[in-house]
């Protein structure tokens, strides 16, 4: 059946099936080259003898085909079918397909746009009758395809001679290949114009699904998804730092040629995950008590230093607190440890304590109900009355080596350890930290005293023991501050004001706030630090908050009894390192709304640049105290239970009354 304008009416699945074999070829190029010949005008243009013959040769090859197919010609016109003689080959990469698909466009393209083409050389000729058209995606209607090259062609009529004269099919393979290529744009209504043709722009029919770069699973991706409270972390991390994490497994992986793109290299991690691949070899080296003597993919390397502080910085929080020995202990401890200023909590909290309460145990239960879940208490030590708990985040315990501690009495009789000092040492990456908590003599004129407690501690504190020391050239056997990379000290120095309780006073009431310079001219501590007599190499951040001694129990009211205690800045925080800038104070201040002790605490915030080190040292290997955070946690449920029910029991107990 031909349609109005003499082509054949055809279907895309008939078209496709009917062109199997050589055979088909050559009757059809020989039909069509009878019905093609120049035009009397002159003009270029092809016209046909008999137009209806180009249907009749499709009704006779039609006739050659078997029952089957032409049953199959009913099908849908995308029906796929595999070839009768199927060849076994290398099973082709993404890329491979791609590029194949593009070659084959673009020499197409080639022989359609250049007329010279057209009776090439032999080997292109061979090229294409080695690969015929009916192995291509979709092998358009050969009679059709045909008739519309003649038409749009002005060297066909060369072509079809030379093929008719030499008797070879060798042309007719070629003219196959530029008439499949042309066809795809005669189905999309494209006309060519002039004597040159061009190909439309092949688009798909939709569009088409997304690719996704992961090949995780759906029940994995779900699975490791993070909290909707951390999903502000990778646009906070890249305005922060520049960096989401850095990855250094990823150039090896590359680099051992483990894995061939970055799109292998994601779908080894989970989606949602910072968690680096690691590789069998790093495991098997690994014992994770005394690590790794390699550099390279390290527990305390740089890579995992990396990962967890790009900028390799980490928060710390210091307080002292002389609590008298008060058993009764705060409500809230909110707003000692978690003051309201810093919009984010510290990675570690350090906390010393003077004159501790009678139950310690106690004492580390509420620091850990405050803290919460976050964190774990990675060492707590005492000294006497004298008490120390360091707490860190829990993601952050792996990079601690073992946790030493010691102690040093300063009273003569040594039964009675109120005074002294109490210290904990231990490194985390490749930085070691030396913590000291000290309780000095106390007295307005005993300024020697207390220098001589200083001298005996850092001549008789033992640290370190078994944790190597991270840069034994730059150590004193005399100075155990010299021993370790960061200190802090903090305690009841009890360095007075030398002027009277009325001149105090005075200076308070005209600057309430924050302005005590003038004080601090008076202060026995910050001239014997400028002296170099006491606190050698150490510094101690701007003080702007009033004296945090002596204080009337439960109010705000400096020491109201008969002694008349003179307000002084007893409780300081003070700090040394082996590198220049490696501390930066952030904040120093007090804490005036704890009013259970003659004392206020005094806490001050530090930035600490940390640095990576290698798996030579003793690991804690996760330690921490178990009972306390379960224990911790669970007064933390109470308490929030508590709160709702006393809140639910207010609403409904609200009575109308009439008077």
């Amino acid at each position: 059946m031909s349609t109005p304008n003499g082509f054949p009416q055809h279907s895309g699945a008939c078209v496709t099936r009917s062109m199997e074999g050589g055979a088909v070829q050559d009757l059809h190029a020989k039909k069509a080259g009878k019905a093609a010949k120049k035009d009397a005008g002159g003009n270029g243009a092809l016209t046909f003898e008999d137009a209806p013959s180009a249907g009749t040769a499709l009704n006779e090859t039609l006739r050659l085909l078997p029952d089957e197919l032409k049953a199959n010609m009913k099908m849908k016109p995308l029906a796929p079918r595999p070839p009768q003689k199927p060849r076994l080959e290398r099973a082709a990469s993404l890329d491979e397909k791609s590029w194949r698909r593009w070659r084959r466009f673009r020499t197409s393209q080639e022989s359609l746009t250049d007329p010279n083409e057209t009776s090439s050389s032999n080997g292109s000729l061979q090229e294409a009758s080695l690969s015929p058209p009916a192995r291509g995606r979709a092998s358009p209607c050969y009679q059709c395809c045909h008739q519309n090259s003649l038409h749009s062609s002005p060297d066909a009529s060369e072509a079809s001679a030379v093929g008719k004269s030499r008797g070879s099919t060798s042309d007719l393979g070629k003219r196959a290949s530029e008439l499949s290529s042309a066809f795809g744009g005669l189905l999309r209504g494209k006309a060519f114009t002039g004597s040159r043709p061009r190909l439309s722009q092949v688009m798909p029919a939709r569009p088409l699904p997304p690719l996704e770069l992961s090949v995780a699973s759906h029940s994995l991706r779900t699975a490791n998804r993070i909290d909707s409270d951390c999903l502000d972390y990778r646009h906070y991390s890249q305005h922060k730092f520049g960096r989401v994490s850095s990855s250094l497994s990823d150039t090896r992986l590359h680099g051992n040629g483990m894995v061939y793109d970055r799109c292998s290299t994601d779908s080894m991690k989970s989606t949602f995950s910072l968690l680096t691949p690691i590789r069998s070899k790093d495991v098997r080296s690994r014992s994770y008590l005394e690590g790794s003597l390699l550099a390279s993919g390290a527990l305390l390397g740089a890579e995992e230093l990396s990962r967890y502080f790009p900028d390799r910085n980490i928060g710390i929080f210091v307080a002292t607190w002389n609590m008298q020995g008060q058993k009764e202990l705060p409500l809230n401890l909110d707003d000692f440890l978690l003051p309201a200023d810093p919009d984010y909590a510290q990675d570690m909290y350090v906390i010393g304590v003077q004159e501790g309460c009678p139950d310690r145990r106690e004492w580390e239960i509420r620091l850990q109900e405050t803290l919460g879940p976050h964190y774990v208490m990675l060492y707590s030590a005492a000294h006497g009355v004298l008490y120390m708990s360091v707490f860190i985040r829990r993601d952050l315990i792996w990079f601690c080596s073992e946790v030493e501690y010691a102690t040093v009495t300063t009273r003569i009789v040594s039964q009675i350890k109120t005074k002294g000092a109490l210290g904990i040492s231990f490194t985390f990456f490749g930085t070691s930290f030396l913590f000291i908590t000290s309780h000095f003599t106390s007295g307005d004129s005993k300024v020697n005293e207390r220098k001589l407690d200083y001298n005996k501690t850092i001549q008789s504190l033992t640290l370190p023991k078994n944790v190597p020391d991270t840069n034994p050239y730059r150590s004193s056997s005399s100075d155990v501050t010299t021993r370790f990379d960061e200190v802090f000290w903090f305690g009841d120095f009890n360095f007075r004001l030398n002027k009277d309780r009325e001149t105090v006073d005075s200076i308070l009431n005209q600057n309430p706030e924050t302005d005590v310079s003038r004080l601090l001219a008076y202060d026995q501590l910050t001239s014997e630090m400028s002296r170099g007599s006491i606190f050698k190499g150490f510094q101690e951040a701007d003080i702007h908050f009033r004296p945090s001694y002596k204080f009337d129990i439960g109010k705000d009211s400096y020491d109201t009894t008969s002694k008349q205690r003179t307000p002084s800045y007893t409780d300081r925080v003070v700090f040394r390192s082996r590198y220049r800038d490696d501390i930066h104070a952030v904040k120093y201040s007090s804490c005036p709304v704890i009013k259970t002790s003659d004392h206020r605490p005094v806490f001050a915030l530090f930035r600490v640049k940390v640095r990576p080190g290698r798996d030579n040292i003793p690991l804690a290997a996760g330690q921490f105290d178990r009972e306390l955070y379960l224990f911790g946690i669970k007064r933390r449920i109470t308490r929030e239970l508590q709160k709702r029910k006393e809140q639910k029991d207010q609403k409904s107990s609200s009575i109308c009354s009439i008077s």
